[in-house]
């Protein structure tokens, strides 16, 4: 772990996961930067996910996820990774694969605090934050919500990491985002926000996430079965759940 230093100011923190109970796998990020979502979380679904961020090199995403393709394990894909990047000291990344398996890493250059917390199929991690107790909170909110969707469970995280500081000197910074990612069983994703740029990112995040949560289930519909899902638009619309478009 790196130690802390006085001057924080900008900071980054992640959970990604995998359901144990439906094979869902997830990233949800927020920093002070802009479009998150747009270069760090990197999900193939059935596969595995990967979080890359502090100076982040979107690359070794997508090769995460084509050697974890290829059957590597979580640690074993990281050990490639580590092998290729000459400048890994300066990454921070973690890779949960198709069996739960988490591997995580935070380079020796992050600026302090930095670290990760790995538990049962997920991992927090961060850089330039308050403290560890900021990824702790995110482990323990993540740990409570298991009855939840995976989605739920990881805008979860980061409230609970946000309530322990870790937007603290958000006003320091002109810039900030948040983004969730979460796949199913399907090619395409189950759920796909990003708050490229507000205030108070993670707030927006859920918001936006509370209108999108209950059309889920319709939009996965839509692609296998149009009749059913129309019939099922028409049931909300006359229980007063407006219309979706698109």
């Amino acid at each position: 772990m790196v130690q802390p230093q006085a001057g924080i100011r900008f900071h980054t923190y992640s959970m990604v996961a995998r359901c144990p109970r439906t094979g869902m796998l997830g990233i949800a990020i927020t920093t002070s930067d802009l479009a998150v979502r747009s270069r760090c979380p990197h999900v193939r679904p059935l596969i595995g996910a990967v979080v890359t961020q502090a100076l982040t090199d979107p690359r070794l995403g997508t090769l995460g996820l084509r050697l974890m393709e290829l059957g590597y394990s979580a640690a074993k894909a990281l050990a490639e990774i580590e092998a290729s990047d000459p400048h890994i000291e300066h990454r921070q990344l973690a890779l949960v694969d198709r069996d739960g398996n988490v591997a995580a890493r935070t380079g020796n250059k992050n600026q302090p605090w930095a670290g990760h917390i790995i538990g049962r199929g997920y991992a927090a991690l961060g850089n330039i934050l308050l403290g560890e107790h900021v990824l702790t909170a995110m482990s323990e909110a993540f740990e409570r919500s298991e009855p939840e969707l995976l989605e739920e469970r990881l805008v979860r995280a980061l409230e609970a990491g946000r309530d322990a500081g870790g937007e603290r000197n958000s006003h320091l910074s002109p810039t900030h985002s948040a983004g969730l990612l979460v796949y199913g069983h399907q090619s395409f994703s189950r759920v796909d926000l990003g708050v490229d740029d507000h205030p108070e990112p993670v707030g927006e995040l859920r918001r936006v996430f509370e209108l999108y949560k209950p059309r889920i289930d319709y939009y996965l519909l839509r692609a296998t079965d149009p009749e059913l899902a129309q019939r099922t638009r028409a049931d909300r619309e006359r229980q007063g759940t407006p219309r979706e478009r698109t």
